[in-house]
């Protein structure tokens, strides 16, 4: 008899996003390795503290930058939809399965506030980072 495969998906409560991105994970090893909170401090004079609304949060910004130097994607576009279906990469910008990626026209947004400067510093900070936690050699 020729069998035919219907998709029926059921709730699962008790998944937990912890439990299904391996401890081997590159993206666990990356965060153990890497802490990135020094970027607040890099990025607070772009932001008004008494006025508007949250922002996406600079670490998860620069969090998605990595993902997209890593994966080798060319697109915002791109990272925001493989950053929504990767459960590694959900797990590593800190966001649980029913919440909603930021959308890829706020990364421009931020990419354009904080300008050649920011990125540069960030840049050379992980650059040492690495070559500290021993993920670089050589020159």
């Amino acid at each position: 008899m020729l069998g035919q495969k219907t998709k029926c998906f059921k709730q699962h409560p008790t998944l937990c996003l912890e439990d299904l991105v391996p401890l081997s994970n590159f993206y666990r090893k990356v965060e153990a390795k890497l802490d990135l909170s020094f970027v607040r401090d890099l990025v607070k004079d772009k932001y008004c503290w008494w006025n508007g609304r949250p922002s996406i949060d600079p670490v998860v910004f620069f969090k998605l930058q990595l993902i997209m130097f890593f994966e080798g994607i060319r697109s915002e576009r791109q990272l925001m939809e493989m950053a929504s279906m990767r459960l590694d990469h959900l797990w590593y910008i800190d966001y649980d399965f029913d919440e909603p990626v930021p959308d890829h026209s706020s990364l421009s947004d931020i990419r354009d506030r904080y300008g050649f400067e920011v990125f540069q510093k960030f840049f050379e900070h992980i650059v040492e980072r690495c070559i500290e936690a021993g993920l670089v050699k050589g020159k």
